[in-house]
């Protein structure tokens, strides 16, 4: 049997071109057949680590951070939609929209890794931020999006209060960090090269074709 291709995604669920950039790696997975080759794991990375718990507006935010003028961003908005559209993924921007701190999901998906469930997870986690308006730093919000991917919500919640799995979250940052990474998604094949970037799946395709002939 051919070796399994690891595939790391360093990610944050808050990422609107994260979800589009696997959305890419999907398609070119898909289309060269190799389904039941990859292995992929979910990495965290936090866009906003010191983001308080109320959240800040997403416009206002992109503003501050990036300086972008109101028209900028509603075109990148604009485009964003377009592109997922057609990958088969919904955003839905909105007026009240917030960039929320992302730790919970984290240590959750951390969690989730351990039941085999992570990916699903991790999906509804995107859907959750990006389709259906959800505050995915609300722990009712996470124990219903827990139960729906049927993870025990107790269970997996108590990990919030797991001093130790904090820890867990903030060295793997850290580690990844140390690996050069500093923009998200980073997706990792094999631990040996990575793409950085919503790429398109050709160049996806061609990364994979490369694994593969090499055995």
């Amino acid at each position: 049997m051919a070796n399994k291709i690891q595939i790391d995604i360093i990610s944050d669920v808050v990422c609107p071109w994260c979800i589009i950039g696997y959305k890419y790696l999907e398609k070119a997975i898909t289309e060269l057949g190799l389904e039941d080759r990859v292995a992929i794991e979910w990495k965290p990375f936090e866009l906003n680590p010191d983001m308080p718990a109320e959240g800040e507006n997403l416009r206002a935010h992109i503003a501050r951070k990036y300086g972008s003028s109101p028209e900028e961003s509603a075109k990148s908005r604009a485009s964003m939609t377009k592109i997922a559209g057609e990958l088969g993924f919904t955003f839905d921007f909105h007026d009240a929209m917030k960039i929320v701190n992302t730790r919970n999901a984290h240590i959750l998906l951390a969690y989730a890794r351990e039941q085999g469930k992570q990916h699903e997870l991790q999906m509804r986690l995107f859907e959750a931020v990006f389709s259906n308006r959800q505050d995915v730093s609300d722990k009712q919000v996470l124990a219903e999006i827990l139960e729906s991917v049927s993870l025990n919500a107790a269970e997996a919640l108590a990990e919030l209060d797991n001093p130790v799995a904090r820890e867990k979250i903030t060295g793997e940052e850290e580690y990844w960090r140390s690996m050069g990474v500093s923009s998200v998604p980073t997706i990792v094949f094999n631990r040996k090269g990575a793409v950085t970037g919503a790429h398109p799946t050709e160049v996806f395709k061609q990364v994979l074709t490369e694994i593969v002939e090499q055995g």
